[in-house]
């Protein structure tokens, strides 16, 4: 069956071809008769405007390129929903792509998404080598969300107060009463800040000598495997803070296999707020780093980029909070 095209829209609601053209461009210069119309018609022949000739004639895609760093990590979700709600509203989709797939093929990480065409590239989570996205930034807007790492000029950074979290978890557990207590550290910009934050709070307290440092890949099975080797020590410490949440949940199982009950024996805080850390059998105490609306301030970043180009990069942080639940409790 033939597709119907803008000229059988046209001979339906009896207008021109120009006419229906800027009804469906959304211009205010059609009478709103002239408008319903053809929107009537569009919609009784079953028409589809050809995305393809739009974006020839316009010189845009309409498409947003997201290129997520590790598809494994829940913690993008919410971000990627607070994303997609403000440029869904603004006309525009998102096609996104596993940037740590594309290095295993020996691509650029951006290739696939540059190859169609994208009128703009979010980048969530933290690249080996963000400086590589400078020559992008030179042809599109780029937005860093969910990173700390040194951006390329004209690229624009949302993420999380990483060392106000940390410091948030921290103080916490010393309130706690909390002195032996142990971080299991992540890599990059965003490890490197909360594990300092959390020596910082530790140093301010007294406890410096008593904090414990181990590095992790920051997984589920690293935060197993870190937590074993911390609890199996002469000075097992009585509260852990994990870098992210899935490195909590690889807390959690090694303490149950060991005989520890948390929070009685063990308090355990993660970060990032994910969807495991609320259900109901995990009921992880962690820090809230804003993901949703990380996700609308790089939306508003890229829209505003594209009203404006160019200019220096921007860094925002957004706020986050520490959702105490049922893993943390008064130092045993």
């Amino acid at each position: 069956m033939r597709q119907p095209t803008i000229r059988d829209v046209a001979e339906r609601a009896g207008v021109s071809k120009s006419l229906v053209s800027l009804v469906l461009r959304g211009s205010d210069q059609v009478r709103p008769e002239k408008r319903d119309a053809v929107l009537r018609a569009a919609q009784e022949l079953g028409y589809r405007p050809n995305a393809a000739a739009r974006s020839l004639s316009e010189q845009r895609t309409r498409t947003v390129g997201v290129l997520l760093n590790d598809l494994r990590n829940p913690w993008f979700v919410d971000l990627l929903d607070g994303l997609n709600s403000l440029l869904h509203a603004n006309g525009l989709h998102m096609l996104l792509a596993d940037a740590r797939l594309n290095r295993r093929t020996g691509q650029d990480p951006a290739d696939p998404l540059l190859d169609l065409r994208v009128d703009g590239l979010v980048v969530v989570g933290t690249l080996p080598d963000p400086a590589g996205l400078g020559a992008v930034a030179e042809r599109i807007p780029v937005v860093l969300a969910g990173s700390r790492e040194p951006a390329p000029p004209g690229v624009d950074v949302v993420a999380g107060d990483d060392e106000r979290g940390a410091r948030l978890v921290t103080e916490h557990l010393i309130g706690l009463g909390h002195r032996r207590i142990a971080h299991i550290a992540g890599y990059g910009a965003v490890g490197e800040l909360r594990r300092g934050s959390f020596e910082a709070a530790m140093l301010r307290h007294g406890l410096a000598e008593r904090a414990v440092v181990e590095p992790s890949d920051m997984t589920e099975e690293g935060g197993y495997r870190t937590t074993v080797r911390l609890l199996s020590g002469p000075e097992r410490p009585t509260a852990v803070f994990a870098v992210n949440d899935m490195a909590a949940i690889g807390v959690l199982s090694a303490a149950e296999e060991l005989g520890l009950r948390v929070p009685r024996d063990l308090s355990v805080v993660g970060y990032d707020n994910t969807s495991i850390a609320r259900l109901r059998h995990v009921w992880l105490t962690t820090v809230d780093n804003t993901s949703h609306e990380v996700g609308r301030r790089a939306a508003r970043c890229l829209l505003e980029r594209f009203e404006g180009p160019g200019g220096a990069g921007r860094i925002q942080l957004a706020t986050p909070t520490l959702e105490i639940r049922g893993s943390t409790a008064p130092a045993p």
